[in-house]
């Protein structure tokens, strides 16, 4: 390998940090060596690649400019190290094997869709992977699903039990291959195979299995379908029958469920949809995206019930396009689980656990280590604002240009993720759900030491919610690690800063359900000045009774109820007749909870208004999902730029949102026969003129010029927008969340924050 030193020739070694395995990277350094006559070799290790060059100075610098501009779609450099060394005289350039180094690691790549190249040669009658359902590449397929340990080898992923044929053998070991060191490169003779499973058949042979499994899809059957990151409950999605027997059977009554569409001329058929919406459609993350429907389509009034959305991907593995083009009509694709627990990830367990859901199983012997969701998206003012952050954009790292330390961040209850901090790396889980079950607690507790593992991360502190009776809490208590409890719409603020990449005092507005408060009360319409390392809270809605607590976020009218009787002090005559409807034995136990303060806790929560006003205008008497209110609401809307006067008031250095003038306003525009919509749109844009004029109110207290907008709330596109927009022609700086959820899927990325703030001093 060594022969003897070359005039004129210079030596590097190189670093390179961030997502750089299992990616091509290696097969790419030697290419871009090759045309650069670079002597020396590459290799992965346990923090990156590690590469030892020699050549001509120029050729070595052009070879660095290539190193940085020209890396594999699926890579992301984060930091390129550069230092000179001895000459020691190479003869070639070769690729060795990993090097695995004590207590360092890597970044790891997110599961990617199928790239163009594998699915033209699955299409293809004479490649040898025709309509095979596991062909990849190094620019596609599984990764962080089968991932056991870091280096990313073959070994050391469940991909390990299939032994190469020589064909395979023969493209892993050609580093001109595009599937050099895919580590989960297969084919027919040696890959993972399909399996078909009913009542009455078994099938092992993969073309039999999937042409079952069409035929089940074409006769309005549901099958459950092993996926990348577990299984997905699959039917007609135009099949009004198939689908209403979906939910029955899941039990899943009107929460909207997904649809996978063959291609962006079969989404065009269904939905509106825009150039950045396309993208977003294309993109290898390939997330589902919320559209709008277009009217008179034969997509399933069941799918997405009582919305004007349609959440849509694109085929992501090779197995959906091999079903989508054999039943030729969208598909409901929804997690393989009943509602409210952890997707299933295995064989054994589908079998039993979703057996009164199916009606047959499409299955495979590729063992799923980490079970992962699909991630949901849209649009909002032309770019990608995540909602769940899942497949796709786990486990992919946030870097920082500072240090952090060692920590452990629990998350919220509701929409759970967890977060740790390494070094430059912040590590946001993929979206684990609510903590409500024995199921989901042992998935959150397996994605806590899968992180650990994997990112060689030992935890000096840990920080939760100052919820006591929070799941998340409980097991925080309970590791032994110095705990910090961090305010929920402190940590919502603090997440929207980090992903904005923002230090000292903003002004920041937290709008949500209901998160617990430093008096103990149940907060969740915070307008706040905060850094990183404390917050004052500045203004708020009136507090009101919550009858039946929890029962209240489920069922409208008792927030109804509490803000009429506490507002006026008595339901008026003109208003009661909407309660008509409510059964008469559960409105006195409502008037009673509320006149005597029973099960009554105090509210000042954004999300518990807008179920209110969802009730007063007939849209939402139960919800059967968190916010379908608020949602449904939303989904009226007759754009105005009218709104509705609000009192205010200055109690304890805070200013106090009175709506009383609100309600007076809407039951005034319901007696003069108004539209619901355009009711619902004054309602929107008077949240909008009460946040703006607060703001302004604090920036002339403080000084303060920068917004950060955060909370579940802040989903609702049409509030989201009209707030930015208005704040800006308040010529206010505006920050809110898009890669990171705005909901309580980014409570764990604000926590993390807050808590290295503390430990390493004030930001």
């Amino acid at each position: 390998m060594v022969k003897g030193k070359v005039s004129g020739e210079i030596r590097k070694i190189i670093r390179v940090i961030g997502i750089v395995q299992g990616v091509g990277f290696r097969p790419f350094v030697y290419q871009i060596a090759k045309e650069n006559d670079i002597k020396g070799f590459v290799i992965n290790t346990s923090e990156g690649v590690y590469i030892d060059a020699e050549g001509q100075p120029n050729r070595l610098a052009q070879f660095i400019v290539d190193l940085k501009n020209r890396a594999p779609v699926l890579s992301k450099i984060d930091e390129v190290v550069i230092e000179d060394a001895e000459k020691i005289g190479y003869e070639g350039f070769e690729i060795r094997k990993s090097k695995e180094e004590k207590g360092k690691f890597i970044p790891i790549s997110p599961d990617m869709s199928i790239c163009e190249d594998c699915r033209r040669e699955m299409l293809d009658p004479n490649d040898r992977r025709y309509r095979y359902p596991f062909i990849n590449c190094t620019n596609c397929g599984p990764r962080f699903t089968i991932i056991e340990d870091i280096p990313y080898d073959r070994k050391n992923t469940t991909m390990k039990v299939f032994k190469m044929c020589e064909r395979c053998q023969a493209e892993y070991d050609d580093p001109q291959n595009r599937r050099f060191h895919a580590q989960p490169n297969a084919c027919p003779v040696c890959g993972p195979k399909l399996i078909w499973y009913d009542k009455k058949e078994f099938i092992c042979d993969t073309e039999q299995a999937l042409e079952k499994a069409i035929e089940f899809l074409k006769d309005g059957k549901i099958v459950a379908v092993k996926g990348l990151g577990g299984f997905h409950l699959a039917v007609d999605a135009t099949n009004d029958m198939a689908v209403s027997e979906l939910r029955r059977r899941k039990k899943r009554y009107e929460k909207p469920l997904a649809v996978m569409m063959l291609d962006v001329h079969m989404v065009s058929k269904y939905c509106e949809v825009s150039e950045d919406e396309i993208a977003l459609l294309l993109d290898p993350k390939k997330p589902i995206v919320l559209l709008n429907k277009k009217e008179n389509i034969d997509i399933s009034e069941f799918v997405s019930m009582n919305l004007n959305t349609l959440g849509v991907m694109l085929p992501y593995t090779p197995l959906h396009h091999l079903l989508l083009e054999g039943v030729d009509k969208p598909l409901v694709m929804t997690s393989g689980n009943f509602s409210e627990e952890p997707i299933v990830k295995d064989n054994e367990i589908a079998l039993e656990y979703l057996k009164d859901i199916v009606d047959g199983f499409l299955l495979h012997d590729r063992e799923i280590r980490t079970r992962i969701d699909d991630s949901v998206a849209r649009i909002v003012k032309g770019k990608e604002f995540l909602i769940r952050r899942a497949r796709g954009y786990a486990p992919f790292p946030i870097r920082v240009s500072y240090s952090l330390k060692e920590v452990l961040a629990v998350g919220a209850e509701q929409k759970n993720t967890v977060c740790l901090t390494k070094g430059n790396y912040v590590f946001l889980s993929q979206h684990i759900g609510d903590l409500e079950n024995e199921e989901t607690l042992s998935y959150f507790k397996d994605v806590i030491e899968t992180y650990k593992k994997l990112f060689k991360i030992n935890p000096v502190a840990i920080a939760c919610d100052l919820h006591p009776d929070y799941i998340s809490t409980q097991y925080a208590e309970k590791t032994g690690l110095p705990i910090f409890r961090v305010q929920h719409h402190h940590a919502h603020i603090a997440s929207c800063m980090a992903e904005n990449n923002l230090k000292g005092p903003v002004i920041g507005v937290s709008y949500d359900g209901n998160g617990y408060g430093t008096d103990g009360r149940l907060w969740g319409s915070e307008i706040m000045v905060c850094d990183f390392y404390e917050f004052r809270r500045r203004a708020h809605l009136n507090y009101v009774s919550m009858p039946g607590g929890a029962l209240a976020i489920k069922r409208p009218y008792r927030m109804a109820y509490a803000y009429f009787y506490e507002l006026f002090g008595e339901i008026p005559d003109d208003i009661r007749h909407i309660f008509e409807k409510i059964d008469a034995a559960e409105m006195r136990i409502i008037e009673q909870q509320v006149a005597k303060g029973i099960n009554c806790p105090k509210t000042s929560g954004m999300g518990r208004l807008f179920d209110a006003v969802s009730f007063i205008l007939g849209i939402r008497d139960v919800c059967y999902y968190e916010g379908q209110a608020a949602v449904e609401m939303e989904s009226k809307i007759q754009k105005t730029d009218e709104y509705y006067p609000y009192g205010l008031d200055l109690k304890d250095s805070s200013y106090i949102i009175n709506p009383r003038p609100i309600f007076e306003n809407i039951f005034y525009d319901l007696n003069m026969s108004r539209p619901i919509g355009l009711i619902a749109c004054k309602f929107h844009n008077t949240v909008v003129q009460f946040t703006v004029n607060l703001c302004k109110l604090i920036r002339e207290e403080s000084g303060i010029n920068r917004v950060c907008l955060s909370g579940g709330v802040f989903q609702n596109v049409y509030l989201l927008n009209r707030t930015i927009n208005k704040l800006r022609e308040e010529e206010f700086e505006v920050f809110y969340n898009s890669k990171i959820p705005t909901n309580d899927g980014g409570i764990a990325l604000g926590q993390a924050f807050i808590l290295n703030a503390i430990l390493g001093g004030r930001n």
